[in-house]
């Protein structure tokens, strides 16, 4: 693999995508089908390249092309015509820590990221561009039944029967309008820079609703998970029309969603998102 990405390299630098001379190759992480490399000059990292599934490019391309004038999201450069891999920039910084006060870093993601993104066409599937969804309800449907799956008896089941209940008072609210969203706007992909917000990488595109990608936010540390600090970001955003009750029962069907996943992925901020279920369990219009 390594004579390969050498060679990539060296056609990146004849096409003058990259400008490096000496590039130093770090392998960041694997998966079972993808691989992402960054390259530094001078242990300055600048650029990145991801092999991945053909599907998965061809999704990440779609997004980051549509913002393209978003300075937080990094900068796409080259798509290989295979759909082998993609290139763009390197954002410094680091990821999940060291990240301030939740109300700053929201504000700051309404304002340089979500009030940014493209209106897709109606005629597009709702959900994950890999897992297209007839409705928005459907995905939502599912996706807190593979919560309930991965939550097991830790919560009561009445609970579950009021987070569906929920989804589907949503459903009546009518559907909003379909957006190209990153799709996984959490802390773990967010990169600071001195406690301040300066990067989100790492997209799996949605189509969905804007508010998505905002609960998700969130939702994604348990640190400040109060209407406050909620409404301090969402007086912001754009492309939202709704009540603060229904924007409430957003907040509940992400966080229940959550909890699963923090089940399943990382226990040890269970504690903190429990005390945070009581809280917005009881904020919810009956």
């Amino acid at each position: 693999m390594k004579s390969k990405i050498e060679n990539v390299i060296r056609d990146l630098q004849d096409k003058r995508i990259i400008d490096l001379n000496e590039p130093d190759i770090n392998m960041l992480k694997g998966t079972t089908e993808g691989i992402v490399y960054t390259l530094a000059e001078n242990t300055v990292p600048k650029y990145v390249i991801k092999y991945d599934r053909p599907q998965e490019i061809e999704y990440v391309e779609r997004f980051l092309q549509s913002c393209r004038n978003v300075s937080l999201l990094p900068e796409w450069l080259y798509t290989d015509p295979q759909k082998e891999f993609i290139v763009y920039s390197f954002i410094t910084g680091t990821t999940h820590y060291n990240r301030g006060l939740k109300e700053d870093w929201m504000r700051t993601l309404v304002k340089e990221v979500l009030n940014h993104y493209e209106e897709c066409h109606p005629e597009e599937a709702w959900g994950r561009l890999d897992q297209p969804r007839k409705s928005w309800h459907e995905f939502n449907k599912i996706s807190i039944g593979l919560a309930y799956r991965d939550l097991g008896d830790l919560l009561p089941e009445e609970d579950y029967f009021k987070v569906k209940s929920i989804v589907e008072r949503i459903s009546r609210s009518g559907e909003e309008k379909k957006y190209l969203l990153h799709g996984d706007t959490g802390v773990h992909n967010f990169v600071f820079n001195h406690r301040v917000l300066t990067g989100v990488i790492d997209p799996s595109p949605i189509i969905g609703p804007v508010i998505y990608d905002f609960t998700y936010a969130f939702c994604s540390s348990a640190d400040d998970l109060n209407i406050e600090t909620l409404l301090s970001s969402f007086t912001l955003l754009e492309h939202v029309s709704m009540g603060k009750s229904q924007l409430i029962d957003e907040v509940v069907v992400q966080l229940y969603t959550r909890l699963g996943i923090c089940v399943r992925v990382h226990p040890q901020d269970l504690d903190g998102y429990l005390i945070a279920w009581e809280y917005w369990k009881s904020l919810v219009s009956s």
